[in-house]
This record gives C-alpha cells, structure tokens and sequence, in this order.
C-alpha cells in the first residue's frame, strides 16, 4: 500500500495530554432519546461542569465547543451551560456520539496539529442519522487546523492510543465485514500506522454484550498512561460479561507495547447486569471515562460499585481530580462519556 506523502509522520496524541478544548454536541433530538432526553440533558451538563472544573472562581480548564442544531437547542444549551464559557458550534447532526463521527486531531511530523476525518457508516448501517456522515467534515473545518481525508471507515472509540505508538482495538470491530470488507488484519494494521502513527496494534477480540457499535475498545480496556491500562473485573455471577471481560484481562497481561514493555494491567468492578425498561441488557461500562485538563469523569449507573470504582481509578491520575457524574440516561442512547466527546489538542 503506497503512503499519501501528506500523511507521513501523522500520529494521534495520549488523551491525557493537554487539550485546547472538548467537542461535544448537545442532546437535542427527541424522537431519539424520548423520555429519558430531559435527563440526558441533566448528565451533560454534569460532564461538561466537570471537564470545565470552575468551582472556587477557577478559570475553565479548557475550552467547551458544543455543536447545536437550531435555534431551540442553541438556547437551551446556553442556559445549560451559562458560566462556562462554552463556545455552541452551529453544525447539524443525526446525535450526540462524537467520539465517532468527529474527526480527530492528530499531530505532523512538525508538531503541528491537523483533523483527520475517516469515513462513517452508522456503525456497519445499524443506526443511519442525518448529518452524521457530514460531522466529520463540518467540524474539521470549523476547527482551523489542516484537514486529512482517510478514505476508510473509522470510529474514534474502536481505537485507545497511548501516544507513543500503540493502539488498542477489537476483532469485533474493525475487521467487522459491515465496516471495510476485503480489508484483513495487516491492511488495516497499517492504515492505523499511516493515518495516527500506531507503530504496534494490539487486538482484543470482542465487547460487551448488546454494544451496538460491535465492540468498541473504549468500554473495554484503556491506556492511562504509558504501558499502563485498566479493565475490567466481572461483579458477580450473573455479570452478563463475565466471560469476554476475563478473556481482556488475560490477553493485555500477555501483550507488550510499541517500546516493548509488557503491559501493566489494573482492574476495576464493571456495573454488572445494568437493564433498561424493557429488561434487555445494556453496555454499561466505568472505563468509558473521559481524561480532561483537571479532570477525569467516569460514568456512574447507581450501582454499588459506582463510589468504588471512582476511588480505585483515581490513583492512577496524579495531578487531577477523579470525578463520578450518573450516565445511566446518556447511557439509554447507547454508550456514556468517552462516547460523547471528543478531546482537540493544546
């Protein structure tokens, strides 16, 4: 496969360095999410308070830039986020999940910043919305930053980088027939070289049971740091993943990294069996947190593992505050925080 001369030395940075803003899109569309839209409303705001960290008179820790549909959603956001400095980006879109219709930012081999938008597909076709297909563009363009066109699908949630070179993903997914058909391993292994500089893949093999998005790594397992992730442990016997989350466990405690260090791998409880009204098990996961400047907000469903895990998790982040905010509404659309945002660079 010859190598776009433009896309040489492109590489994806470490969520946890230091971003010049947050993307997020406001929770609008009530034929999506129904009853439970007021209180997706209520959960992200509670995310973006927590990202913009301004108790005690502080200064935002970073940017909020918030895509709105109309008028009525521009308004209500504004009320919502009123103190924030929230900047609200009018770009239209089918819903909120803009870890994977956004593009992402990547650095050169300059060191400057640059959007990288993949192609999307609704998730292998499941959940095809208006606008989706065209986010990654809009934003892109709206960010300011040199934009790179990889014409292959891509979510952001399928991939977890560490910043120097490797990359987390799943079978499940990205060698999924509905997302890049006659694309196999050593193909897609080095397009992820090419386009967000992953010098070594490391694959899990699938997700969490009823993950629409085919098992998307970021409710799996994820880097804290370098040559350190954190899991998942089952919560009692009738935990719906109690299988596929020994299975994660056991292949990163066998993997090395792109530096070659075997991986440090720390467990915490999941949520367990966490049903929606009709009784149908959902993906619920604490490792679909979100690394902010001063923060790292991890979902919380009322489980009894919600404090725990809050307190296991916030060792591992020196120098920021660990922060539990209830996702279980954001949750009914199909995912949690990690989902919903998207980090830009400093």
């Amino acid at each position: 496969m010859q190598r776009d001369p433009d896309t040489v030395g492109l590489s994806m940075p470490a969520e946890w360095a230091p971003h010049a803003a947050t993307w997020l899109a406001w929770p609008a569309a009530a034929d999506l999410w129904q009853d439970n839209l007021e209180a997706a409303q209520a959960s992200f705001t509670g995310l973006c308070r927590a990202i913009a960290d301004t108790g005690e008179g502080r200064a935002p820790a970073e940017r909020l830039r918030v895509l709105v549909t109309d008028a009525s959603a521009r308004a209500a956001a504004g009320r919502a986020l009123a103190g924030l400095g929230a900047e609200l980006v009018d770009v239209p879109y089918g819903d909120i999940w803009l870890r994977d219709t956004a593009p992402l930012f990547v650095r050169d081999a300059a060191g400057a910043r640059a959007a990288v938008r993949f192609r999307f597909n609704g998730w292998g076709g499941k959940y095809v919305l208006p606008h989706d297909a065209e986010v990654a563009e809009r934003v892109a363009a709206r960010s300011g930053y040199p934009v790179h066109a990889a014409d292959f699908v891509l979510e952001g949630g399928s991939v977890e980088l560490d910043g120097e070179g490797t990359c987390l993903t799943t079978r499940q997914c990205l060698m999924n027939p509905n997302r890049n058909p006659g694309l196999g391993q050593a193909a897609l292994e080095e397009l992820l070289g090419e386009w967000l500089g992953a010098r070594r893949v490391l694959w899990l093999d699938t997700g969490l049971a009823n993950d629409h998005t085919d098992g998307h790594v970021d409710t799996l397992a994820r880097f804290v740091a370098p040559g350190l992730v954190v899991c998942m442990r089952p919560s009692g016997d009738d935990d719906p993943n109690r299988d596929a989350l020994l299975a994660i466990a056991a292949d990163l405690e066998r993997m090395t990294d792109a530096a070659g260090r075997s991986l440090r791998v720390v467990t915490v409880p999941s949520p367990g069996r966490v049903l929606d009204a009709d009784g149908r098990v959902m993906p619920a996961s604490y490792v679909n947190f979100y690394i902010a400047n001063r923060t790292v907000v991890v979902p919380t469903y009322a489980r009894p593992h919600d404090e725990q895990v809050v307190r296991e998790l916030a060792p591992l982040f020196p120098g920021r505050r660990t922060v539990g905010v209830p996702a279980a509404a954001i949750l009914t659309g199909g995912g949690a925080f990690h989902c919903i945002t998207q980090q830009e660079p400093r």
